[in-house]
């Protein structure tokens, strides 16, 4: 597309310098030849990591987490296009039925996958049930788990949630809008699992939880810091890039430069801001450290 920075608002570059390794850690590709699942609501024009690249570049980061989206059910072939492109830079979270072998899914180990999504909000593949029955098909591969699914299902599974035997990432702030920061249970618990240790916090899609639609509302910095003061190393970033809600015009496109200094701002400081960006990724999606280059 002719656009300078492709599903992206604006086009300065972030004020923030980030730190060498800087991970985006939720990002989706988009063809225009895979099938998208009957039934699903969402389907965004074609994004490529061409296109990612420079936005990728704007934001000043290096690495990415490609993650299958509710569009492609458990089709994960554009997911995998992306990652191959990424190449030792790229991780991947996939979506399965749970019914696959596990020489299936060594191949998707092999190819970058280190995690698998389960999308209560969007998704059309997966009921409550199919939590505990993935959970238990990929913790032999060390995988985590990511769930995204409205608060009072959450918080009616907590019991359950606590007895996974791996790790669960809330991706989107874990669906926790700004006025029911420290207001519904679901917040409390979020907070409590990551302080267990159980799970971790994706600060992606700052836009689905802000009353205004923007990723640097104000209103953000007091449920973002509550995730980073509760647990600064269980907490991750992502962009949501390309933004699949505001193509469908549900809110305005993003600017992806401001997602940044957002961020910046909710870290606080450097030091935090690289545990975020850098460290933490590094845990969770297994790159190499950057200290070892």
């Amino acid at each position: 597309m002719s656009d300078p920075y492709p599903f992206s608002a604006g086009t300065t570059l972030a004020i923030t310098p980030l730190p060498e390794g800087t991970c985006d850690c939720h990002i989706h590709v988009y063809d225009g030849c895979t099938p998208a699942a009957f039934g699903v609501s969402l389907h965004p024009p074609e994004a490529s990591i061409a296109d990612y690249r420079r936005v990728q570049q704007r934001m000043g980061m290096q690495r990415a987490v490609v993650v299958t989206p509710s569009t492609y059910g458990a089709d994960n072939r554009p997911m995998l296009a992306g990652l191959a492109q990424l190449g030792n830079e790229g991780r991947g979270v996939a979506v399965i039925t749970g019914d696959e072998d596990m020489d299936d899914l060594c191949r998707l180990h092999e190819q970058g996958v280190r995690g698998v999504r389960i999308n209560l909000s969007l998704g059309v593949l997966h009921q409550i049930s199919d939590i505990e029955k993935v959970a238990q098909r990929i913790a032999p591969l060390g995988w985590h788990l990511q769930l995204l699914m409205p608060l009072d299902q959450l918080t009616n599974l907590a019991s359950m949630l606590r007895s996974i035997p791996v790790d669960l990432v809330f991706d989107h702030f874990g669906r926790v809008t700004t006025d029911l920061c420290g207001q519904h249970p679901a917040h409390a618990l979020l907070l409590d699992l990551m302080q267990d240790k159980r799970a971790w916090v994706k600060l992606s899609g700052g836009y689905l939880v802000s009353p205004l639609g923007r990723s640097d509302d104000p209103q953000l910095l007091p449920l973002a810091r509550s995730f980073i003061a509760a647990a600064a190393d269980r907490v991750i970033w992502g962009s949501d890039w390309p933004h699949a809600t505001a193509s469908a015009g549900r809110q305005s496109m993003p600017d992806d430069a401001a997602q940044v200094d957002a961020l910046a701002h909710w870290a606080g400081d450097a030091e935090r801001l690289r545990q975020i960006l850098v460290v933490n990724p590094e845990k969770l999606y297994g790159f190499t450290p950057v200290t070892s280059h």
